[in-house]
């Protein structure tokens, strides 16, 4: 499924958002309140006052309040039902204007379905994991904080962190490790782990990241076990499963002439958005044994961004999430 998503082996290399220690404590006090790509987001995604615009990822509200400031309603999702608590809260002065739901992206049509909406005049994802999951260690995402091995970003599933360490086989590891962590050293950690498991299984994050650490010594700033936490994660809540579908429930109801906007934080996912976009702004395909190119039954979108757009250097100094973030754009035809 994944490689059929993927199509390709990534170009490039990043496993975002990544961040230091260091920087993670001087991102402490500023918790879901830094958008990264803001302007950018508002100027591309061109919400038009009156409309409703879908925030598939409203997390702390940052973007959602910037798209609500140009006059257009807001129906924002959020798996974390701490961001939708902090979102309410922030933005209660739009009231009337905003609906607010824990809900997964993937399953816009079915809620749009049940509020009567047809279509919608704009739609924005930012991917990956919030600051605020990765500095709460009770969450299980970070690997300086200790805390239950969970990584659901919605509680109400089953599948923890915990469950796929001990659970999986050695070779389901390394392939996860190694496929949605990118991690160099997969088989090595994954038979590791496997071995240690029998004796004491994994139940703590600390645990988990000091025993990769003695697998893969640490080199530089970045914690050894950084992807394999990363592939846990996406494994967990089923990231990019939940991305392809949800690209094409947004892409279905998007009203003629309004945009999707995406930002990813890591190559698999931009490939899929990458993918995705360009199969669906083609008016035509063609194959060498084809006689001629035929019409694409998919076609139904422009691309706005041809290349993604990726922040500044103020921005990235300001805000180091932002560093490997990369945002695309199209428009419903």
């Amino acid at each position: 499924m994944m490689n059929a998503l993927l199509r390709e082996r990534p170009v490039w290399f990043a496993t975002g958002p990544l961040i230091t220690e260091d920087e993670a404590q001087e991102m402490e006090e500023t918790t879901y309140h830094r958008p990264v790509l803001e302007t950018e987001v508002v100027e591309l995604l061109a919400p038009r006052a009156g409309s409703l615009v879908l925030d598939g990822t409203c997390g702390g509200g940052g973007h959602t309040e910037a798209i609500l400031q140009t006059g257009a309603d807001v129906l924002a999702f959020d798996q974390d039902p701490d961001a939708i608590a902090y979102a309410t809260e922030r933005l209660a002065r739009f009231h009337g204007r905003m609906t607010l739901r824990q809900e997964n992206f993937r399953d816009a049509a079915r809620v749009l379905d049940e509020l009567g909406i047809i279509g919608i005049g704009g739609a924005l994802l930012d991917l990956g994991v919030s600051s605020r999951q990765l500095e709460n260690g009770e969450r299980g995402f970070s690997v300086m904080r200790n805390g239950p091995l969970d990584m659901r970003m919605d509680q109400r599933r089953e599948l923890t962190a915990a469950d796929v360490v001990n659970g999986y086989g050695e070779e389901e590891l390394t392939q996860l490790f190694r496929d949605l962590g990118e991690e160099p050293a997969a088989r090595r950690i994954a038979s590791q782990l496997v071995k240690q498991r029998k004796t004491t299984p994994f139940r703590e994050t600390m645990q988990l990241a000091k025993a990769i650490e003695k697998i893969v010594w640490r080199h530089g700033r970045k914690h050894p076990a950084t992807q394999v936490f990363q592939a846990l994660r996406m494994e967990v809540n089923d990231e990019l499963g939940a991305l392809a579908d949800g690209l094409s429930a947004l892409i279905g109801r998007l009203e003629s002439g309004s945009r999707i906007a995406v930002i990813t934080f890591h190559s698999l996912e931009d490939r899929i958005v990458k993918n995705v976009f360009r199969d669906r702004s083609h008016q035509f395909l063609d194959r060498p044994e084809w006689p001629e190119p035929r019409p694409n039954p998919d076609y139904k979108l422009k691309l706005i961004t041809s290349k993604p757009v990726e922040p500044g250097e103020n921005e990235q100094r300001a805000n180091p999430r932002s560093r490997s973030a990369k945002l695309r754009v199209a428009e419903k035809l």
